[in-house]
């Protein structure tokens, strides 16, 4: 016991730490109180009796500090400066990003890259896309480890879990991905993107998903030139292990092998927070303008829906809107259409669906009908027992039918199942009877042949006589 007390101080547990390094591993950079949000949801509806807000944080937090501080103390984690609300954040070391690929169960090229700036300039941009993370997850506690707290607390936490479901679970994301127009994945080339997080939640209805946070410090132009950068990247082929060329994407990332993750690419979520001096509402407006070219389809007038094909679905929304709605509210806009809806319903193309879903019924229908006329011609042909009347079943008939020419041939083909039964037993009966009457009549003769000497002799001794 006091040897584990020295190695880890803090007291922390192996589960404590094992969430600390996973949430740290995927997030990069975090405060305490997101891994805490992140890792146990319920510990937000504990200790709410105390007085200040303050003091409920840190006591919700306070095991999860522990465990980075003992993180810190193994060479696993350092301090990441604070961010502008001076709370600490904390970043893991290459050999605790290491650990954490490990926990993960990802290939240490699969944890992406450091954010820019981490730890420093209050770590603005990391703690929007740490909390775009948790918006689009919406972590749900533990009913049963808020039992005996104070009923608001626990009906708070009846509602959370009430709540429509969000998308994915924290293994569902990575950031700082690098998305190379040229090079390799471990090594990208200079102009390639990276994507602030990749979403890849298939059982949520999100296959794959780019998020770009901005907290309108950037310009318009700037974010819009990264689209020019997915776009290069998109139309990238490289042949994958079977020796087929295919999307470079696909080499990495699963999609549904339907044309519609062929012809279209990707989708990119864009979460705007109001972070810096630009309006987000002007933001909006000017990125959509500019990127224009990436993602306007083709209105097909006939079918009565736009056609995405080589484009890029770019989606908007505030990180307000979706900390409210979460991703099945109407928190997204997606640029060319003139309302807010769910997540999937702006990434998707809910007309082309329609339509398509027309078609397959209509598909159907058809096929149902022609199966009926089928069916009713069949039925028009099926034989009829010539001395039963009844309908042969599918198997007599199969059974009778002489386009068969492997299968023995039946005795009473005109005859249903049950009457060529009757029918055989007739007929074996009447062979009985016949070869009985036979027999009876070989034995009557034989009899009149062994009595015939003696009649004749009989007449002979009277006629001497």
């Amino acid at each position: 016991m006091t040897g584990k007390r020295k190695a880890n101080e803090a007291g922390s547990s192996n589960g404590l730490r094992g969430d600390v390094l996973s949430v740290l591993g995927v997030l990069k950079v975090a405060t305490a109180d997101q891994i805490q949000r992140l890792a146990s949801p319920h510990l937000t509806f504990r200790h709410t009796l105390k007085e200040t807000a303050a003091k409920r944080k840190e006591a919700r937090t306070a095991s999860h500090r522990g465990a980075v501080n003992d993180l810190r103390r193994h060479g696993l984690a350092v301090d990441g400066g604070r961010t502008r609300a001076s709370e600490e954040v904390r970043l893991l070391t290459a050999a605790g990003l290491a650990a954490a690929a490990i926990d993960l169960d990802r290939e240490p090229e699969e944890m992406g890259g450091m954010p820019k700036s981490a730890g420093r300039s209050g770590a603005s941009h990391p703690m929007t896309v740490n909390e775009t993370v948790i918006a689009l997850i919406r972590p749900k506690p533990d009913l049963d480890l808020v039992v005996g707290e104070p009923a608001e607390a626990v009906a708070a936490a009846r509602a959370a879990v009430d709540a429509p479901d969000g998308i994915g679970t924290l293994t569902s994301y990575a950031t700082e991905v690098a998305l190379p127009v040229k090079g390799t994945w471990k090594n990208p080339a200079i102009g390639s993107a990276r994507a602030d997080v990749v979403v890849t939640a298939p059982d949520d209805g999100v296959p794959l998903l780019f998020i770009e946070a901005d907290n309108c410090t950037e310009e318009a132009t700037l974010i819009a030139a990264k689209f020019d950068k997915y776009t290069r990247f998109f139309k990238r082929k490289e042949k994958d292990t079977d020796g087929i060329e295919k999307p470079m994407w696909r080499t990495r990332w699963s999609a549904p092998a339907w044309e519609g993750y062929e012809r279209v690419h990707p989708p990119v979520l864009l979460v705007f927070h109001q972070g810096g001096k630009r309006s987000i509402k002007s933001q909006m407006a000017k990125v959509a303008d500019l990127t224009r070219p990436h993602w306007k389809g083709a209105w097909q007038r006939s079918e009565s829906f736009h056609s995405y094909d080589g484009c890029i679905p770019i989606v908007a929304t505030t990180l307000e809107l979706l900390r409210e709605h979460g991703p099945a509210g109407p928190a997204f806009w997606r640029f060319g259409r003139d309302h807010r809806e769910p997540l999937l319903d702006a990434i998707g193309n809910p007309r082309r669906d329609a339509v398509l879903a027309r078609r397959r019924q209509a598909a159907r229908e058809e096929q149902r009908l022609r199966d009926e006329r089928e069916a009713a011609a069949r039925e028009a042909r099926r034989p009829v027992c010539a001395d039963c009347g009844n309908k042969f079943t599918d198997e007599r008939w199969a059974a009778v039918d002489v386009r068969d020419w492997d299968r023995p041939r039946e005795s009473h083909p005109h005859l249903c199942e049950d009457c060529q039964d009757r029918a055989i037993a007739a007929r074996k009966q009447a062979e009985a009877d016949e070869h009985e009457r036979q027999e009876q009549e070989r034995l009557r003769k034989q009899v009149e042949e062994e009595a015939a000497p003696q009649k004749a002799g009989g007449w002979r001794s009277r006629f001497r006589a």
